[in-house]
């Protein structure tokens, strides 16, 4: 299998790529600048200049783009629509680091977890924007996507357990009442989805144990 991460250097993207490497996959690294992971293969491009061509022959695409300054908020959606344009029509499926701010509090789908008054006021910004990001998605019936939300509480340097609960659109909690999983955790299950395929066109979440 052939998976392209895109902003490999990232924090998520080192360890989706790291994920990916350690279990045989034929995977590259899409950087800027120098790779900085174990990814066998480099390709040096700006992930607003990507284009079909560079994307070609993969299998799986992953997203790992993330910004968190409130000026680049909207490069969430933008460099989405940048790669869903390259894959427009293709086989090759698409998968994205997305936010667990846009998930669903009740079963009808009309509140979201960054609309809620407990919600930090601090990352509503960015959970809006990548709601819009998700939003916009949905409208891409030409690409095959999965979003893939992590737990609220993301930790980046939490250790690996090597387990995960996957959960679907709504906001879902562990046994001990917890909503969190660490980076190293979430790449396990980013890597399961792309071997796996099972949720096209879909967004799912994923929790730690």
């Amino acid at each position: 299998m052939k998976i392209a991460v895109v902003c490999a250097n990232g924090k998520a993207g080192r360890l989706i790529t790291g994920e990916a490497v350690s279990r045989g996959l034929d995977v590259t690294a899409v950087v800027r600048g120098s790779n900085k992971t174990d990814a066998p293969h480099t390709l040096v491009k700006d992930i607003l200049d990507i284009k079909a061509e560079d994307l070609k022959g993969f299998d799986v695409v992953i997203d790992a783009f993330g910004t968190f300054a409130p000026e680049t908020f909207g490069m969430h959606t933008k460099t989405l629509m940048t790669l869903c344009d390259a894959l427009s029509g293709s086989e090759t499926r698409l998968l994205v680091v997305g936010g667990a701010g846009s998930l669903y509090l009740n079963p009808e789908h009309t509140a979201q977890l960054y609309q809620s008054p407990d919600f930090p006021e601090i990352y509503k910004p960015l959970a809006e924007a990548q709601a819009k990001q998700l939003a916009e998605l949905r409208k891409r019936n030409d690409v095959k996507w999965t979003f893939v939300s992590p737990a609220a509480d993301f930790q980046a340097d939490a250790p690996r357990t090597g387990k995960y609960i996957l959960a679907g659109e709504e906001f879902t909690v562990n046994k001990k009442g917890e909503s969190v999983i660490s980076y190293a955790d979430y790449a396990i299950a980013m890597v399961d989805e792309a071997v796996k395929g099972n949720h096209i066109k879909q967004r799912i979440s994923v929790l730690g144990e």
